[in-house]
């Protein structure tokens, strides 16, 4: 029987890993606030990307359901939405549908309130990631993929040379879990690093800052971080 997966979050992430986890032979349902008003919009997306209701007719296996209806059927969810939208969402998907589920979170805590470049609405002592667990101790939330653009989360093969996964987490076959995942997308084993338990999202999601202002500068997405380990002192 094919896993089911719910991908919350219609915007370019989300559809980067429908896509991907479909082609990877996984039934995946997207999940939204309102599916009569999803497809109902007709501008196109940032970035003019097409609108939703555009992409999916052009991705027939691919399902669209409430927040609520995406996670009762799921056995693995990605968050992938805005980190400011996160916690609502998952209230929204509703407690009795998450528990004892896997939720692999790759949102960010941005904060545009002052314009851009964006900053952290939470950082230092504290992280989006964490705080989906505390609001949500019956999932098992595990952070990865947050530090880079969404198509070299699904393909890191697409950026030339070696570069590094970082993987967050409370419980060990979660995250266990969660590398299978990393490596059927085409991370390879020495390339993923578990930092160890969820309060090093921290460490990741702080990342962020320096990657928008990496991209100010290149002009291009189409870069990550890669870590060269040497010999013990």
């Amino acid at each position: 029987m094919e896993q089911k997966i719910a991908v919350l979050g219609t915007g370019v992430v989300g559809q980067t890993f429908a896509e991907r986890l479909t082609n990877l032979g996984y039934s995946v349902t997207i999940g939204t606030r309102d599916v009569v008003d999803t497809l109902s919009k007709t501008a196109p997306g940032p970035y003019g990307n097409p609108p939703f209701s555009t992409w999916l007719k052009a991705h027939e296996t691919i399902s669209l359901a409430t927040f609520a209806e995406a996670a009762q059927q799921a056995s693995v969810l990605f968050n992938c939405t805005k980190g400011d939208a996160s916690i609502d969402v998952l209230n929204l998907a509703g407690a009795e549908n998450l528990s004892g589920k896997l939720l692999i979170d790759i949102a960010n805590p941005l904060d545009f309130s002052n314009g851009f470049p964006p900053s952290l609405s939470v950082c230092n002592t504290n992280s989006l990631a964490e705080e989906i667990q505390r609001a949500f101790p019956m999932l098992n939330v595990v952070k990865t993929l947050n530090t880079m653009n969404a198509s070299l989360m699904v393909n890191p093969a697409l950026l030339p040379g070696e570069h590094t996964v970082f993987v967050s987490g409370n419980d060990n076959r979660a995250k266990e879990e969660t590398i299978e995942f990393l490596k059927a997308f085409g991370w390879k084993q020495a390339n993923i690093i578990d930092l160890g338990d969820l309060t090093t999202a921290r460490a990741t999601e702080m990342l962020l800052p320096i990657w928008v202002r990496l991209y100010s500068t290149l002009k291009t997405p189409m870069f990550n971080f890669h870590i060269n380990i040497g010999q013990p002192i």
